[in-house]
C-alpha cells in the first residue's frame, strides 16, 4: 500500500524474513525531511532526480546511480535537489546487522560505518532495489542474500572504523545529563530555562553543549526522540492517537505533521503496513547457485579493485558529532 497522492508516493514498511530492517521505496517532490537521526544505517539507493541532504554541516547531492549513506545517530536533513523531485529504495540495516557481515567479508577492525556520505555506485544502486523487490515477492532467500551482498560491498568500497568515543569534557557531561531528563519527561518536559537551573548551568551553556554533543538544539532532539518512541509504540499496536499522547504531541495530527517531516510517511500508513508484515504469509523462492555465485563475484572482485586499506580510514561517525550544524 503507497501513502501519498498526486506526484508523491511512498511505501515504508518491514518484511519479516529481515528482522529489524526497515525498507522505503518513494518517490517525493515537494517533501522536506527536517533534521533527525535514524538508530540504523541509511542506505538509499537514487533512481531517478537528485536529493540534497544537509550532513556534517555539508550539503550533499546524490542523483540516479548514487547512493545515500548515513551513520547511525548522524543528524541529516533531506530534499529534492531538482524540480521534478527524486524517486529511489532505500534498506536500514541495524548496526548489529552491518557488524557482523563487516565482521565476515571485511577487514575492518572497531566498529564500522561509512566513510562517505554519498558513493556512485550504479551495481549497488540495483542491489538495493532488487533487495527491495524480492521482499516484496516473498522472496526470502534472495531478500537476505542481495542485501548482505550489498552491505557488503558498501563496506568494501566504502567502509572503515567508526571513531572511538573522545573523553567527555564537563559540557559533554551536562548535555547526557539534560538528554537523560527529556527521554524520562518527555510527555512533559521543562523549559530550556528550567532544564539549566535543574543542571546547574545557563540555558546557553546548556544550549551550545547540547548542540555540540547531538548535532541539534534540545528542541529539535526531542521531537526526533518523541517520533522514534512513537514508531515503537505503533510497531507494539498502539493506536495513533494514544501514541501521541503517550509521547507528547498535542493530537494525531501533531505525530502525523512530525512523523511524516522524519519517517517519510503518515503513522496510520506506517502501522498498516506492520500489520501487514504479521498477516504476510511468506514465500520462499530459492535463486539458483550459478544466480548466487554470479552476485557474488560482481561483488567482491569490483570492490577488491577498487578499495584501499579500510583500517586506516575514519568515516563520518555516527555518535556524537565533532561540531554543531546550523539549523
Amino acid at each position: 500500500m503507497a501513502a501519498g497522492s498526486g506526484e508523491e508516493r511512498a511505501r515504508h514498511w518491514r518484511y519479516e524474513e529481515l528482522p529489524g530492517v526497515d525498507l522505503l521505496r518513494a518517490r517525493y517532490v515537494r517533501k522536506e525531511f527536517v533534521r533527525h537521526t535514524h538508530e540504523h544505517f541509511v542506505i538509499a539507493a537514487i533512481a531517478e532526480g537528485v536529493e540534497v541532504f544537509h550532513h556534517r554541516g555539508t550539503d550533499q547531492y546524490a542523483g540516479p546511480g548514487a547512493l545515500a549513506l548515513v551513520n547511525p545517530d548522524t543528524p541529516h536533513t533531506g530534499r529534492a535537489g531538482v524540480p521534478e523531485g527524486w524517486r529511489y529504495g532505500a534498506v536500514y540495516p541495524t548496526p548489529e546487522l552491518v557488524a557482523e557481515i563487516a565482521a565476515d567479508t571485511t577487514g575492518i577492525r572497531g566498529t564500522p560505518g561509512f566513510v562517505s556520505p554519498v558513493l556512485e555506485d550504479p551495481y549497488a544502486v540495483g542491489l538495493v532495489h532488487q533487495v527491495l523487490r524480492a521482499a516484496d515477492e516473498g522472496n526470502a532467500l534472495a531478500a537476505d542474500t542481495l542485501l548482505r551482498v550489498a552491505v557488503t560491498r558498501l563496506l568494501r568500497l566504502n567502509g572503515g572504523m567508526l571513531p572511538q568515543p573522545q573523553v567527555r569534557t564537563a559540557g559533554a557531561r551536562i548535555a547526557a545529563r539534560a538528554r537523560a531528563v527529556l527521554e524520562e519527561r518527555m510527555a512533559a518536559p521543562p523549559t530550556l530555562e528550567r532544564l539549566a537551573a535543574e543542571l546547574g548551568t545557563s540555558p546557553f551553556a546548556l544550549l551550545r553543549a547540547f548542540r555540540q554533543a547531538y548535532g541539534m538544539p534540545p528542541h529539535t532532539w526531542l521531537t526526533d526522540a518523541r517520533v522514534r518512541r512513537a514508531r515503537r509504540l505503533l510497531d507494539a499496536g498502539t493506536a495513533p492517537a494514544q501514541a501521541a499522547a503517550d509521547v507528547g504531541f498535542t493530537d494525531q495530527s501533531h505525530l502525523s505533521r512530525h512523523f511524516s517531516r522524519i519517517v517519510g510517511v503518515p503513522p496510520g500508513a506506517y502501522q498498516r503496513e506492520r500489520k501487514n508484515v504479521q498477516d504476510a504469509r511468506p514465500r520462499l523462492l530459492l535463486p539458483s547457485g550459478a544466480w548466487q555465485k554470479r552476485q557474488l563475484s560482481q561483488t567482491y572482485a569490483p570492490a577488491a579493485r577498487e578499495r584501499t586499506t579500510a583500517e586506516n580510514r575514519t568515516p563520518t561517525s555516527s555518535g556524537t558529532p565533532s561540531g554543531s550544524e546550523s539549523p
